[in-house]
C-alpha cells in the first residue's frame, strides 16, 4: 500500500532503493513499515506467525515490540484464540508465579477463592510475556518446564495442569549479560529464543523518522504542518524513546502549536530539548537520555508517574534511572 499523499500530502516519487510504504493496523494502532530494517522485521514477523515456536523479541524501549508480538499472534493460526498480555516488570516478585500459574482458594492469606493463571487463559492461544529479563528466577524455573511441555500445579494445588499455550516475550535488556551473570537462566533464553526477532531502534532507520513524524501529526490535527527547521531537527535527534517517543512528541506539539506550523518553539521544551540534541553531538547517548529524563520530569512538576507516561517507560525503570543519576552524582561529589 502506497502512502504517498495521505502522509507527506503530496506524492513521493518511487525509486529503486526506496522500498515501498506498508500500512498495518494492530491492536487499535497504525503501524507504519517504510525502512528496509522494518522490512526485515516484518518478513521474520511473518516467517514466525507460520510457526508454533517461541518467539523472543528484542530491542529498545519504545520501538514497538509489542506490536510485533501482536502481529506474530494475528498472522498465526491461533490468531481467533486468547491472547493475553503481562508485563513481567510491573509484577512484585511475590506476585509473579501467583499470576502466571494460579492458585487454589486457602493456598495463601487472602486467596479467598482460585484463580486460573494467565497461561490457562491463554490456552490455546498466545501468552505474551514482556521485559521477561525481570522474571523471578523460581518463576523461571517454572516457566522453563512449561515451555517444555511438562504439567504444572496451581500454588497450593493437588491436580496437573495441561495447557496450550504459545509463548511470545520481549525484552530491553541484553540477556545474553544476564545469562553470564548469572542473572537469567541459559536454558531459558535458548528455549525462549526458538526464533529470535530484533527491532532496530529509531536512530538507525532515520530516513523513517519524518514520515513517521508527519503521520503521527496528521492523527493529531490534520491542519499542522512541519517547518524545515523542525523536520532538521527530528532527524537530528536519536530518540532514546524510540517511536514512543516521537508519537508522544508530536502530540505535545500539536498541542502547543500556533499559525498552523510546528517549529523550533513547539519542540523544544516539549520532548526534545535543542540543549539535548546539542549535547548528542559532543556526547553520548546515555548524556541525551538523562537529559530528556531530567527536562521530563521538571517538565511535570516532578510526577514521576506522568513523567514516565511522557517518556514511554515504565514508573519502575525511571525511578531506576533517577536513582542510578543520584547515585552517580554522590559519587562524583
Amino acid at each position: 500500500m502506497h502512502l504517498a499523499r495521505d502522509i507527506a500530502g503530496s506524492a513521493m516519487p518511487e525509486t529503486p532503493s526506496q522500498p515501498e510504504t506498508e500500512v498495518l493496523c494492530l491492536m487499535g494502532s497504525t503501524v507504519l513499515i517504510a525502512s528496509r530494517a522494518m522490512h526485515e522485521v516484518l518478513r521474520l514477523t511473518r516467517k514466525a506467525a507460520r510457526s508454533d515456536a517461541a518467539v523472543l523479541i528484542t530491542g529498545e524501549t519504545g520501538v514497538g515490540k509489542e506490536l510485533v508480538a501482536r502481529a506474530v499472534h494475528d498472522g498465526s493460526l491461533r490468531r481467533a484464540r486468547p491472547w493475553v498480555d503481562v508485563n513481567c516488570a510491573a509484577l512484585p516478585d511475590h506476585l509473579i508465579e501467583s499470576e502466571l500459574f494460579g492458585y487454589e482458594k486457602g493456598a495463601f492469606s487472602g486467596a479467598g477463592t482460585c484463580k486460573p493463571g494467565l497461561f490457562e487463559l491463554a490456552h490455546s492461544g498466545s501468552l505474551f510475556l514482556d521485559e521477561i529479563g525481570e522474571l523471578d528466577p523460581r518463576a523461571q524455573v517454572k516457566l522453563l518446564r512449561v515451555l517444555d511441555g511438562a504439567p504444572y500445579y496451581r500454588l497450593g494445588g493437588t491436580r496437573k495442569v495441561i495447557v496450550d499455550t504459545r509463548v511470545i516475550a520481549a525484552t530491553n535488556a541484553n540477556l545474553e549479560a544476564a545469562v553470564r551473570r548469572g542473572a537469567f537462566r541459559s536454558d531459558l533464553y535458548y528455549r525462549l529464543g526458538q526464533l529470535q526477532i530484533t527491532v532496530p531502534p529509531l536512530r538507525e532507520r532515520r530516513d523513517e523518522i519524518e514520515l513517521l513524524a508527519r503521520f503521527f501529526l496528521e492523527r493529531a490535527c490534520a491542519d499542522l504542518r512541519l517547518s524545515p527547521s523542525a523536520v532538521m531537527l527530528l532527524r537530528d535527534h536519536d530518540w532514546p524513546g524510540n517511536v514512543r517517543e516521537l508519537r508522544n512528541c508530536m502530540i505535545r506539539a500539536a498541542a502547543m502549536a500556533e499559525d498552523g506550523v510546528i517549529d523550533l518553539r513547539h519542540l523544544g521544551p516539549v520532548g526534545v530539548p535543542v540543549a539535548g540534541v546539542q549535547a548528542a553531538r559532543q556526547g553520548t547517548i546515555e548524556g541525551l537520555e538523562r537529559e530528556l529524563i531530567h527536562s521530563t520530569v521538571a517538565q511535570t512538576g516532578g510526577n514521576q508517574q506522568r513523567a514516565a507516561e511522557l517518556l514511554g517507560i515504565s514508573r519502575r525503570t525511571l525511578y531506576r534511572k533517577l536513582r542510578a543519576y543520584e547515585q552517580e552524582t554522590v559519587g562524583i561529589s
